[in-house]
C-alpha cells in the first residue's frame, strides 16, 4: 500500500476563482513537497512557479520508474552502470475536448563502466524495463524511449 496527503486551503477569495493552487504533497516517508498547477495553466499569484506540478510530477514517476527498473536488471545481468541521466519530456494535447499527455519521451544517457554494450543489447535492456515497469504498465501514454 502507498499514500500520500495531498493537503490545500483557501488562501484568497474563492467564490470569484481568485484563490492559491498552491498545496503540499506529504508522503508516507515524511517528505513534505510544494505543488500548485503548472505556471502555464495558472500563473502566479495563484499558482507557483517554484512548485512541482503534476504534470512533472506523472513524468518524472515514469522516468524514474524505467531508471529504476533498467538498473535492476542491467545489474542482474552483470551489466556495470556508472551514471543514468534521463532529460525526460511531455506535452499537454487537447484531443477531442480531453486534455493529455499522449506521449512521454526518455532521453536516456547511460554511461557504462565497462566495456559499453552495443546499441541492440542496450536497446534490449531498456525493452525489458519497460516492460517492468508498473507505472509504464498503469497509463495510456506513449512511452517512447530514445538513447543518446
Amino acid at each position: 500500500m502507498h499514500s500520500v496527503e495531498v493537503i490545500w486551503s483557501c488562501e484568497g477569495d474563492f467564490a470569484s476563482g481568485r484563490y492559491s493552487r498552491a498545496h503540499r504533497w506529504k508522503f508516507d516517508g515524511g517528505i513534505d513537497v510544494p505543488a500548485a498547477p503548472s505556471p502555464t495553466l495558472v500563473p502566479p499569484p495563484l499558482g507557483s512557479a517554484e512548485a512541482i506540478d503534476p504534470e512533472e510530477a506523472y513524468l518524472a514517476s515514469i522516468s524514474s520508474c524505467h531508471m529504476l527498473w533498467f538498473l535492476d536488471i542491467a545489474s542482474k545481468a552483470g551489466v556495470q552502470i556508472s551514471a543514468y541521466r534521463d532529460a525526460a519530456t511531455c506535452e499537454l494535447r487537447n484531443t477531442n475536448g480531453s486534455v493529455w499527455i499522449p506521449r512521454v519521451d526518455l532521453n536516456v544517457d547511460v554511461t557504462f563502466a565497462r566495456d559499453a554494450l552495443d546499441m541492440v543489447a542496450h536497446r534490449a535492456l531498456h525493452d525489458k524495463a519497460h516492460h517492468a515497469c508498473f507505472i509504464a504498465n498503469s497509463v495510456k501514454t506513449e512511452i517512447v524511449i530514445n538513447l543518446n
